[in-house]
């Protein structure tokens, strides 16, 4: 699968991610961060899921409307926990990602929001 690792997630999780066969691009080799909105834009662009531990690229697709290719949110997983936490949603809920559905994912709980129009999302 093609993913995106926002600033925010954990470095090791690229070669972890890599080493398991995905096609890994970190948001922290850019340079200066460009802001929610471009990196949101450039993973879908590039059809890459976003994993990130930030709420605000949910609330950019959710309420701004703004196109993905699907995004993880961890919430509360500790640094060196998010790699293999990934890898757990990746192998468990890769075709929900890939029809663009949001992951959020906390210790004990995994919440998909299925894309707008689809028929578990209607």
């Amino acid at each position: 699968m093609r993913i995106l690792l926002d600033a925010c997630v954990w470095g090791g999780a690229r070669d972890v991610l890599r080493q398991a066969g995905h096609d890994v691009e970190a948001v922290a080799d850019w340079g200066p961060d460009p802001g929610d909105a471009q990196i949101l834009a450039h993973a879908h662009a590039e059809h890459r899921v976003l994993v990130t531990l930030d709420r605000h690229f949910g609330e950019l697709a959710v309420v701004r409307g703004e196109p993905h290719s699907g995004i993880v949110r961890l919430v509360a997983v500790a640094a060196r926990q998010q790699a293999g936490t990934c890898l757990h949603v990746l192998e468990r809920y890769g075709p929900d990602l890939t029809a663009g559905s949001i992951i959020t994912v906390e210790p004990g709980r995994v919440r998909v929001r299925p894309p707008e129009g689809t028929a578990s999302g209607e």
